[in-house]
């Protein structure tokens, strides 16, 4: 199958004084069809947090440059590009005297695959028409007590610790990292990598379907606008990619990102 991609980064300040999140669409400089989507959420107090999610961004970038398909694994990819941001930022510890981290996830596209990785509570989803078939799970102390059977997903989204981490880049310890990969793509998938200033104003049912409906930038739109909505005016900072796959007829050609567009 031959496939076209339309895709969207975007993002809001929300209600915060700066915004420390970070969102881009990186395509590979050489391999067409092969691009790397990143949103990273950086905390650190005031300008820490935004230099740490800006070293993930710059490091993913710098491992997509010197990425080659053919001989290289995805995977490895996507894992060294986040321990070299997460050793970067630990660096910069020392020069700026702030306590900078970073939450992320990523996703590589390439023709007829899909592999992503995520650390904390950034999170990767992934659609096919209306129905989720895959939400990653966050590094975070609710998930963990979910995972032990001490409370419900429902308990988890008013729980006074919902905002704890168990991981990031950045910290004292190695991060924990979590990936997966699909190469069964057809028509009406869909994937959206968004960091947590997004994923708890909605229901997986919901976000399935705007995405499904519209366009990657109108969905972006919404989902931006209803979360704006509903977060009370304490919003925290937005971020989100959104990527849908459609197919076109062979005769037009190799696959290719196109419509890539940041708010």
């Amino acid at each position: 199958m031959s496939i076209t991609v339309d895709a969207c980064a975007a993002q809001h300040q929300g209600d915060r004084k700066e915004q420390q999140d970070r969102v881009a669409i990186l395509p590979h400089a050489r391999q067409r069809g092969v691009a790397l989507a990143v949103v990273a959420d950086g905390m650190g107090g005031y300008a820490g947090g935004a230099l740490a999610a800006e070293q993930v961004v710059h490091t993913a970038k710098t491992s997509l440059e010197h990425f080659a398909p053919a001989i290289e694994s995805s995977r490895i990819l996507l894992e060294n590009s986040m321990r070299e941001a997460h050793s970067m930022i630990r660096a910069s510890r020392f020069i700026n005297e702030k306590d900078p981290h970073s939450t992320v996830a990523m996703l590589l596209l390439q023709p007829g695959k899909v592999t992503w990785g995520h650390c904390g509570d950034s999170r990767v989803y992934r659609f096919r028409g209306a129905e989720m078939l895959f939400r990653s799970v966050d590094h975070s102390y609710v998930e963990h007590l979910i995972a032990i059977g001490r409370i419900t997903p429902e308990e988890a989204l008013t729980h006074p610790n919902r905002n704890v981490l168990i991981t990031s880049l950045g910290g004292k310890e190695d991060p924990k990292l979590a990936f997966g990969e699909a190469d069964d793509l057809t028509d009406g998938d869909a994937f959206m990598l968004c960091s947590d200033g997004l994923w708890p104003y909605f229901d997986e049912a919901e976000m399935a379907q705007v995405i499904a409906e519209n366009s990657a930038r109108r969905a972006s739109e919404i989902l931006i606008e209803q979360a704006r909505a509903r977060s009370g005016g304490v919003g925290d900072n937005v971020s989100l990619v959104v990527i849908k796959v459609k197919e076109i007829p062979p005769a037009t050609g190799a696959p290719a990102v196109k419509g890539l567009a940041r708010q």
